[in-house]
């Protein structure tokens, strides 16, 4: 029995990675034409947002949403999920009309074709270089500056699957402080049991996410950044811990 239901996810993740490819080849040239300019970028978002649900879709997926406040498409905010999967991206990009750009991890920019999109229309960082982690930093001033949201995981990596939340970098609440944005905690409770990095694991299901309570900036210090750090992790542990979806 074990044998035939990891047969039947190995299909199932090889389906992944066929839509994945499928679904932006036929499009790329409509994507390169939005990224040409970066006024344009708003245009790359919507069909960005539509191929993420295109692939939560056909991979079984079914994303349920709770707001303890709601999402104002005109703002700026600082969006702040936990990180446990690689649909992590397409969950975060199916849940808000907002235009943001995510700050990621430069491997992703060796991923074929989507790779490409990802290094064109959004922040890569090398953890490992202090150099690329200012830069990254710069360039996240830059888009806040002309209005476009920012999606940071604060745990800078996906954790090893016994941990629930790893600990949390500072550079998001920097930011927020740095432009009086709010920083929006966002828990996203089933993305590790439905597709982890496990390779003999996941289901289709429920994807539950729960938009918390925004965070306000406007009269915070830089100084302030470790204590709005620790009160967004204690928010997102507590919540994953009670599951309380």
């Amino acid at each position: 029995m074990k044998i035939i239901k990891n047969f039947f996810i190995v299909i199932w993740r090889i389906w992944f990675h066929f839509w994945v490819l499928f679904t932006i080849i036929p499009i790329a040239p409509v994507l390169i034409l939005t990224i040409l300019k970066e006024k344009w970028y708003p245009y790359f978002f919507k069909i960005a947002r539509a191929w993420a649900k295109t692939i939560l879709f056909v991979m079984g997926f079914k994303v349920k949403i709770k707001h303890e406040q709601e999402i104002e498409p005109t703002k700026s905010y600082i969006f702040a999920p936990n990180h446990t999967s690689m649909i992590d991206i397409m969950l975060m990009l199916a849940i808000t009309k907002n235009p943001f750009v995510f700050i990621g991890k430069a491997e992703l920019a060796k991923i074929p074709i989507f790779g490409f999109f990802y290094k064109k229309t959004n922040i890569l960082v090398d953890r490992s270089s202090p150099k690329s982690r200012k830069e990254a930093f710069d360039e996240a001033n830059r888009r806040l500056r002309s209005g476009i949201s920012i999606c940071v995981f604060p745990e800078g990596m996906v954790p090893e699957e016994h941990i629930i939340l790893s600990d949390f970098k500072s550079g998001a609440f920097r930011l927020a402080i740095e432009h009086k944005v709010p920083i929006v905690p966002i828990t996203f409770y089933d993305c590790k049991k439905r597709f982890s990095y496990t390779f003999f694991s996941g289901s289709l299901g429920i994807l539950r996410v729960k938009v918390h309570k925004f965070i306000e900036t406007k009269n915070t210090k830089l100084t302030d950044r470790n204590t709005l750090k620790k009160q967004v992790y204690s928010l997102l542990l507590n919540s994953l811990t009670k599951n309380d979806f």
